[in-house]
């Protein structure tokens, strides 16, 4: 019996021993890449693409209050870009589903059904926009669906609610008939956008 003991006894100090010893060993690792590659004239050659980097002249502030006015505009980019790609897809999907139902009726029915649903999934959402982030909201749908908040309003749900609504957002100062305007007055909402879309930002 003891015999037995004392097998089970060294084999165990061995395994323990053993994994003890690896436990110290050094650990390699070796980081691999895996890309594509491209075969010339009989040579495998590693093909890397790089994503494209925009570069732009430096913006010069006439002082800090300008420069405060560009921080807030890159912040309020970040915040209200996703919200235009969520809403143009929503737009995309929704006219898609559209065009396979078989009447008006059900289409309105379905246009009623997407306008609770956005309703609910995007009024906590607006409700902590500033105004300044609800107006630039507005000109980035217009760029992300090449068509104003108002005409989408007036496609979908006619155009006594795209009344109703553009007269709403007059009161606060904003038209929902705003267009976006990259080459004159969106000129460096333009630029932050590519850069923040590109991870530049």
């Amino acid at each position: 019996m003891k015999g037995i003991f004392h097998i089970v006894f060294i084999v165990g100090w061995l395994l323990v021993g053993s994994s003890s010893i690896k436990a110290q060993e050094p650990v390699t690792t070796i980081n691999r890449l895996v890309v594509e590659a491209c075969i010339d004239k009989g040579d495998t050659i590693p093909y890397v693409k790089l994503r494209t980097v925009y570069v732009y002249a430096p913006l010069r502030f006439k002082n800090k209050r300008e420069q405060i006015r560009y921080n807030k505009l890159v912040r309020d980019v970040k915040k209200t870009l996703p919200i235009a790609k969520m809403i143009n897809k929503t737009i995309i999907e929704t006219y898609e589903y559209l065009e396979t139902l078989p009447n008006k009726k059900e289409r309105n029915k379905h246009i009623k059904r997407v306008e609770k649903g956005l309703k609910e999934q995007y009024t906590p959402m607006m409700k902590k926009l500033t105004f300044s982030q609800g107006k630039l909201l507005i000109r980035l749908i217009d760029r992300e669906c090449n068509q104003s908040s108002y005409e989408l309003v007036k496609a979908f749900m006619g155009p006594f609610k795209a009344g109703f609504y553009q007269t709403f957002a007059a009161l606060f100062g904003a038209s929902l008939k705003k267009e976006y305007d990259p080459e004159k007055q969106d000129r460096i909402t333009e630029r932050v956008i590519t850069l923040v879309e590109n991870g530049q930002l």
